[in-house]
């Protein structure tokens, strides 16, 4: 069974503003030494490093890691913890932490996590389609930095 891509995308997903202050810059840089990486099993065909349970359950529909060559969770953290450092940031939050970051891997597919655990500064995350349009700006802020 052939399974269409996603026609349209939340719309409130939204990048900050660039930090613009010393700041504002030191507070990404915080936040980015306390973000952790959980991981989904369902953007996962191989399970890596990432513990976890099930190790990988790839759901139909779902983009994988595997394809950004993501196999490892230093790799996946290390994306997030950049991307907030970077201030690829949603402007919409929960508590101190952003719902939503972006980032580039090395091969420059941009990558997107969403916040699974306000209380740790948890994320899990996969490589965003190429039709999403928010792809484009991320690489934009990406490269130009």
């Amino acid at each position: 069974m052939l399974v269409k891509p996603r026609r349209s995308f939340n719309p409130k997903r939204q990048l900050a503003r660039p930090p613009q202050s010393a700041e504002e810059r030191q507070h990404l840089a915080e936040l980015a030494a306390k973000a952790r990486y959980g991981g989904n099993p369902e953007h996962k065909s191989n399970p890596g490093d990432f513990g976890l349970d099930p190790p990988s359950q790839p759901r139909q529909g779902k983009t994988l890691c595997d394809g950004a060559g993501i196999f490892t969770r230093a790799i996946a953290e290390g994306l997030v913890r950049e991307g907030i450092r970077r201030g690829l940031v949603s402007q919409a939050g929960r508590g101190e932490w952003p719902k939503n970051v972006w980032a580039v891997t090395a091969g420059g597919v941009p990558v997107e996590a969403m916040l699974e655990n306000r209380e740790t500064g948890t994320y899990h995350g996969y490589p965003m389609p190429d039709h999403d349009p928010l792809s484009a700006q991320v690489l934009e802020r990406w490269t130009s930095r």
